[in-house]
């Protein structure tokens, strides 16, 4: 079935707002005056976004070429609903993460902040180019811009620890997509002749079940941003960055361009029926496995509260790679469905944890015992957003995970099915017991005891949104499980 496109400037516009605000931003004489270009960019980028959504949802694509650089290949863009449903989550999050900024930055007087605000933005420029990319050089491309802009977020203390996570960072972002990606990429092309994202594919009848193979896994490994093990140690180390930019690359931008990265090449150049033919989908769907497991017993010893959350979000992007992996409609909607479940879950977890730092200068679990009675709505929103990480009902992670469970059964991969429900116990291990002591223990096991209040408000309202929101998508998925059902409808070509 062909798609129908419509010819639009609009998803050249999406990328371009926040590239266009920076010199505002750098130029703007008070806090007040940055702030708002931030919010004018970030509205003005959602509503781009969300103006092209009542097209995808009628099953059209939109395009547009900004340079045609070969005959075959240019710079170009392409809004279906698996790039829609990713650039929803990312320009609403950004608008949300801006809010949090403000009580943040300005309560812990963090320095550089024109700095900040200015490589968000590109940031945020490189995540929407990425999924609106029509081709694999223009994602590649905008990856790169991604991995760069990020460099300085998670650098932005400027000291030794950030130096060094920083050098980290790179290390295993730039070269594995240096190293493993880009090859991997000039590969196809020479094989295929093509970058373009296709329904089933480019590579059937152009590679053999070795090469083929070879090339998923350099995929795989390559974006590391996802996570997977062992390309995964930069996530941890880059938990020496401000709280907002914590969020930032564990629940928007750069592990979801990651997760988004891979799924994106797996279904529209390698190919679902190359990948089941040639068995590849079950080496990956080990690869996930393994990690989901490892990461979730790693989480468990980790005391310093955004380790345990960087952790989880190791296992929690093994989700999307298994999920796709599997095969099945049911599968691969779950995968797909998790992006936005798990950025809305996820991202609370990290508010919460910058909003205790905020208020009490307190990183580690094990002195945060009879917080919660201080701070309840930080608390009772990091009870919110643990349960839609777990995948339990009355929030939007439930909805993501049950599909992930049918789509095993459907496959008849009982020992994933296993795997999926070990790990969601072994999920609510490492974050019940966080809230439990938080507001359960007698007075004598309390380790808290400062007389402390709530965070600066900018810190409360987005937690208490984001979690809101959490608890909205367990009874409304849609738009989100529509475009992942659309996505997937498109992929198997009906």
């Amino acid at each position: 079935m062909t798609m129908e496109t419509v010819l639009s400037v609009k998803p050249f516009l999406a990328v371009l707002v926040s590239l266009v605000v920076i010199p505002f931003i750098v130029v703007s004489r008070t806090q007040n005056m940055r702030e708002s270009w931030t919010f004018i960019a970030g509205t003005i980028k959602f509503l781009l976004v969300l103006s092209m959504l009542p097209l995808v949802l009628k099953g059209k694509s939109v395009v547009y070429t900004v340079v045609q650089i070969f005959p075959d290949l240019g710079i170009a863009f392409r809004v279906d609903a698996f790039g829609m449903l990713f650039a929803l989550v990312a320009s609403s999050l950004w608008i949300v993460t801006s809010i949090y900024s403000l009580g943040y930055m300005r309560g812990l007087d963090e320095h550089s902040q024109t700095r900040y605000y200015s490589f968000f933005a590109v940031a945020l420029s490189a995540t929407i180019g990425v999924a609106f990319s029509a081709n694999l050089l223009t994602l590649y491309l905008f990856y790169e811009m991604l991995s760069l802009a990020t460099y300085p977020l998670v650098t932005h203390h400027q000291d030794r620890s950030a130096r060094t996570s920083g050098r980290k960072y790179l290390f295993y972002i730039l070269g594995g997509s240096i190293g493993l990606a880009l090859p991997a990429m000039l590969i196809t092309y020479h094989f295929t002749g093509t970058l373009d994202f296709a329904a089933h594919g480019v590579m059937a009848g152009h590679v053999n079940s070795g090469l083929a193979l070879v090339l998923s896994l350099m995929f795989l490994f390559g974006f590391a941003k996802v996570g997977i093990m062992p390309m995964h140690s930069w996530l941890p180390a880059a938990m020496v960055a401000p709280t907002p930019v914590s969020a930032l690359l564990h629940a928007v931008a750069v592990v979801k361009v990651g997760a988004f990265s891979v799924v994106r090449v797996f279904t529209g150049i390698v190919g679902v029926d190359t990948l089941a033919t040639f068995h590849i989908n079950e080496i990956i769907c080990t690869i996930a496995a393994i990690t989901v497991v490892v990461a979730s017993l790693i989480a468990l010893s980790q005391d310093e509260l955004k380790r345990r959350l960087a952790f989880s979000t190791i296992g929690q992007l093994s989700y999307i790679i298994l999920g796709v992996g599997l095969l099945s409609a049911s599968g691969m909607t779950g995968g797909m469905l998790h992006i936005a479940m798990h950025a809305f879950g996820k991202i609370t977890l990290f508010f919460c944890a910058g909003a205790i730092f905020c208020a009490t200068g307190i990183k580690n679990i094990s002195q945060m015992k009879g917080i919660g009675r201080q701070m309840p709505i930080t608390m009772t929103a990091f009870l919110i957003g643990s349960l839609s990480v777990v995948g339990l009902p009355p929030c939007g992670g439930f909805i993501s995970k049950w599909y992930l469970v049918v789509g095993t059964i459907e496959s008849g991969q009982m020992l994933l099915l296993l795997v999926l429900l070990g790990s969601s116990f072994l999920n609510a291990a490492y974050f019940f017991p966080v809230f439990y002591n938080a507001f359960f223990l007698s007075e004598p096991e309390m380790t808290f005891e400062n007389r402390v209040e709530e965070a600066p408000i900018w810190c409360v309202v987005p937690l208490t949104i984001t979690a809101g929101i959490s608890m909205v998508l367990f009874f409304y998925p849609q738009p989100f499980l529509n475009l992942a059902k659309l996505a997937v409808q498109s992929i198997n070509g009906g």
